[in-house]
């Protein structure tokens, strides 16, 4: 009676993990369907199977929008961030988690203040100040504010793995005349690559798919990011949607890469990395 009670309740599970599975798969496959039909059979057949398969629909999109250069430009900006925002948060994380000094709870606390600040607070003194260093209108303008606002999560997260290092491994290399920096490279960085991963993650998926600080401190079309230039697909009086649709799911593949590489370290890094005292 035991075992029909839980294999029932197993039963259940799966079925509602089926449910999730499609509630988050039938958005994607009804936007690659809308990509591969025409504007007029949009409008007579918007959920049906497209009755031509309109590849040319991609091809009109990577031009109307300069997807081409947008995803260069995407790229630079995310990446740059990533690399500055994963070397100083850890190097931050690394100082508060393992130095012994008394403002270290009261450090972590001061970044995650940052953790509750959004960005709209900022966005016009940061536009205004940028202006007067003629920063706008440029890649730097939102790869800084990227690195600024991405500091606190990596910093809470990396934290949580350098306190949980063995104190024994520090100590041994201490006796053997490591000093903090080689510790910090050799030891640290090693041990902390899920939670490398993990931010590197959240850090690389929040950046691409940023839209407003892209959106506002550029207006040259050579310098967009992808966010912003699908954007382009809508007008006053028509929007073409299915040129649009088509432009999503080329903005959406590295997201999607990117997911499917790494996927198996978020679990075990958010776990592992749990801030403890």
């Amino acid at each position: 009676m035991v075992t029909k009670k839980y294999s029932v309740s197993n039963v259940l599970i799966y079925i509602f993990l089926v449910l999730l599975v499609v509630i988050y798969l039938a958005p994607l496959l009804w936007c690659v369907l809308v990509a591969l039909k025409d504007n007029t059979e949009l409008i007579d057949n918007p959920f049906g199977w497209p009755q031509k398969l309109m590849f040319s629909n991609f091809a009109d999109a990577w031009k109307k929008a300069y997807l081409g250069r947008a995803l260069i430009n995407s790229l630079i900006a995310c990446l740059t961030s990533l690399i500055a925002t994963l070397f100083l948060g850890a190097m931050t994380a690394f100082g508060i988690g393992r130095m012994q000094w008394k403002l270290s709870k009261a450090a972590l606390t001061y970044f995650m203040i940052g953790m509750m600040i959004p960005v709209h607070c900022v966005l016009i003194p940061l536009f205004v100040h940028f202006s007067k260093i003629s920063l706008t209108d440029s890649l730097p303008s939102i790869i800084i504010p990227y690195i600024v606002f991405g500091m606190p999560i990596t910093i809470y997260i990396l934290t949580g793995f350098f306190r949980s290092m063995p104190n024994e491994l520090f100590e041994a290399a201490s006796i053997d005349g490591c000093n903090i920096y080689r510790c910090f490279f050799t030891i640290g960085l090693p041990l902390a690559q899920t939670g490398l991963f993990v931010t590197g993650l959240m850090t690389f998926v929040g950046n691409w798919n940023e839209l407003l600080l892209a959106m506002v401190f550029i207006s040259d079309k050579m310098k967009k990011t992808i966010p912003v230039t699908l954007s382009y697909f809508v007008g006053p009086y028509k929007t073409n949607y299915v040129q649009m649709f088509a432009a999503i799911l080329i903005a959406i593949i590295p997201n999607i890469i990117v997911y499917s590489a790494f996927s198996n370290k978020i679990v075990s890094g958010l776990t592992q990395g749990a801030v403890k005292g």
